[in-house]
C-alpha cells in the first residue's frame, strides 16, 4: 500500500482527471442506491476524503445503514457492522484476549473495529462507557488492547447512525465523542418523485446487489494525501479561525468549538475544493461546510436551550457577523 504524498493537485495534471472521475463514479454509484439525496452523499465523501468520521442523524428507515453498506462495496473495503445496546460491552468492539489451555497461551481476536468502513448503527442506544471505546481508534486509527496498541487497517472511516435524542432508549453521546466526527449529516425523507424511485427500482431487487466496486482503498488513501495539498490561502485559514473563535464567546453557549474542529473545518473546506475540480480553498468552501461541520460541537447553555435555540442557527448568525475574506 503506497503511503507516500502525490504530487500537487492541480486540475490540469494527468492524474487529476483520473482522480475526479473516480470522484463522480463514486457519487453515481452510491446516488444509484440512495435516490434523491446528492448533497447527502457529497457530505459524507467530504468526511471520508478529509480523514474523518461521519454521524448520520435522523429517524429509522431513511436509509442511513444502506448507505454506509453502499460505500463500503463501492471502494472494495471491508464493512463491518456493530448493532449497539444497552448491554454491548467495550470489548465487544475493540476485541480481546482469549486463553488458550492447550498451551496456556493468550490469543488476541480482532473485534470489528479492525475494518475498513465501520457502522456503527444507532450509536446512541449504548452506555457512554461502550460510546467512548470508540474514543482512540476515530482519533488516532488505533485500538490499545490489554497493554498492546494495534493499528487499524487503512483507510478507517466509522459511520454512526444515531436516532433523535427524544427516541425511546438513546443516551446523549459525550461532547468528547460528537467533536471526533468530522460531519453530522441529516438525510431526511426523500421528495415525492425520489420515493416514487426507490418504490420501483425495489420492485424485483434491491440496487445495492447490482453495485460495483468503481474505486480501491489504495485510491482512496491517494485521494486524501490529495486533500491535504489543496492550497489554502492565510485569510482564508484565518477565517477558519475567527469562525471557531467566535463559538468560544457567544454567552449562549456553555462550549465552543475546540481546535479539533477549527482543523475539520479547514480539512473538509479542501475536500469541498478538490471535489469541485478546485486546487485552492474558497470562503464559500469555508461557509458550506460550517453547518455540518461545526453545529454538534457547540453545546448550548440551559437558559438558550429552552428559549429554543438551536445551534445550526448560532452557526449561521456566526456566518452573517464574521466579515468575509476578499
Amino acid at each position: 500500500m503506497n503511503r507516500e504524498s502525490p504530487e500537487h493537485f492541480t486540475p490540469q495534471t494527468p492524474d487529476a482527471p483520473a482522480a475526479l472521475d473516480s470522484l463522480r463514479g463514486l457519487e453515481t454509484n452510491l446516488a444509484s442506491v440512495i435516490r434523491g439525496k446528492p448533497q447527502s452523499i457529497r457530505l459524507l465523501l467530504i468526511s471520508l476524503l478529509a480523514g474523518g468520521h461521519a454521524l448520520l442523524e435522523d429517524v429509522p428507515g431513511t436509509g442511513k445503514t444502506t448507505l454506509a453498506k453502499s460505500l463500503a462495496r463501492s471502494i472494495n473495503g471491508i464493512f463491518r457492522r456493530v448493532q449497539f445496546t444497552p448491554d454491548l460491552l467495550p470489548a465487544d468492539i475493540t476485541g480481546s484476549s482469549f486463553y488458550k489451555p492447550q498451551d496456556g497461551s493468550f490469543e488476541f481476536r480482532e473485534g470489528p473495529v479492525f475494518t475498513n468502513i465501520l457502522l456503527a448503527d444507532e450509536i446512541n442506544r449504548t452506555s457512554p462507557r461502550t460510546q467512548s471505546a470508540l474514543l482512540e481508534v476515530m482519533s488516532e486509527a488505533q485500538a490499545t488492547v490489554d497493554g498492546k496498541r494495534r493499528d487499524l487497517p487503512r483507510p478507517f472511516f466509522v459511520i454512526a447512525t444515531q436516532n433523535p435524542s427524544d427516541y425511546h432508549g438513546t443516551y446523549p453521546l459525550p461532547e468528547a465523542q460528537l467533536d471526533r466526527f468530522a460531519l453530522r449529516i441529516t438525510l431526511g425523507y426523500p421528495d415525492h418523485e425520489s420515493e416514487m424511485q426507490v418504490l420501483f427500482s425495489q420492485r424485483e431487487h434491491h440496487p445495492f446487489d447490482d453495485l460495483k466496486p468503481v474505486v480501491t482503498c489504495d485510491q482512496i488513501i491517494a485521494l486524501q494525501n490529495r486533500v491535504k495539498l489543496v492550497r489554502v490561502d492565510p485569510a482564508v485559514a484565518d477565517y477558519v479561525v475567527r469562525l471557531t473563535a467566535w463559538t468560544r464567546t457567544d454567552t449562549r453557549l456553555r462550549l465552543g468549538v475546540s481546535p479539533r474542529g477549527s482543523l475539520a473545518l479547514y480539512r473538509t473546506a479542501q475536500a469541498s475544493a478538490m471535489l469541485q475540480g478546485r486546487d485552492f480553498v474558497t470562503p464559500d468552501d469555508v461557509r458550506s461546510m460550517a453547518a455540518s461541520v461545526l453545529s454538534h460541537r457547540v453545546v448550548l447553555e440551559t437558559k438558550a436551550k429552552y428559549a429554543g435555540q438551536r445551534t445550526d442557527q448560532i452557526i449561521a448568525e456566526a456566518l452573517e457577523k464574521i466579515p468575509v475574506p476578499r
